[in-house]
């Protein structure tokens, strides 16, 4: 009897404004379970997010250029139909304080409701990046602190330049 090997593909949506490493930590773990993931970047101009979406996807294409089976695409759509486009039912969310949890579980529900074969996989980063949000990042680099210990390098460059143009 042959066995038949399948190929499981996940989706890891989010806006990344910027990647952080928790991000990428989130990434490298999910890789562990998923032959391919597609790290979806979401427009969602909703968030006035700093960054163009170019932007994030080229940064994330180079945090995740060593990583294998990833690859980084942008969406405007609804994820479920996205995630359907990319013939794979299986969503993930990252969760790292319990105060994600309230949002991301009303998210997964609503999304079963849409499409009821879709899955949401909730996967939490390692502790040392657990308290690491983008929101938070931005903050830290428009008041001039370090963000090296909490993005690679090149994204800390980039926060620099684009936050100096603001001010």
């Amino acid at each position: 009897m042959t066995k038949v090997c399948v190929k499981k593909r996940a989706v890891y949506p989010g806006t990344f404004d910027p990647v952080t490493y928790g991000h990428i930590d989130l990434i490298k773990r999910a890789t562990r379970i998923f032959d391919q993931i597609i790290v979806a970047v979401a427009a969602n101009l909703s968030k006035q997010p700093l960054f163009s979406i170019a932007e994030r996807v080229s940064m994330l294409k180079k945090a995740t250029s060593r990583i294998q089976g990833v690859t980084v695409e942008s969406f405007d759509q609804l994820m479920i139909d996205y995630a359907a486009s990319k013939k794979t039912n299986v969503i993930i969310r990252g969760l790292r304080m319990i105060s994600d949890f309230e949002y991301e579980f009303q998210m997964a529900l609503t999304n079963r409701r849409l499409n009821s074969k879709m899955e949401v996989v909730f996967m939490m980063p390692q502790e040392s990046y657990s308290f690491l949000s983008s929101k938070l990042i931005k903050e830290i680099a428009y008041l001039n602190g370090d963000v090296s210990g909490f993005v690679p390098s090149f994204v800390a460059k980039k926060l620099k330049q684009v936050l100096s143009d603001r001010k």
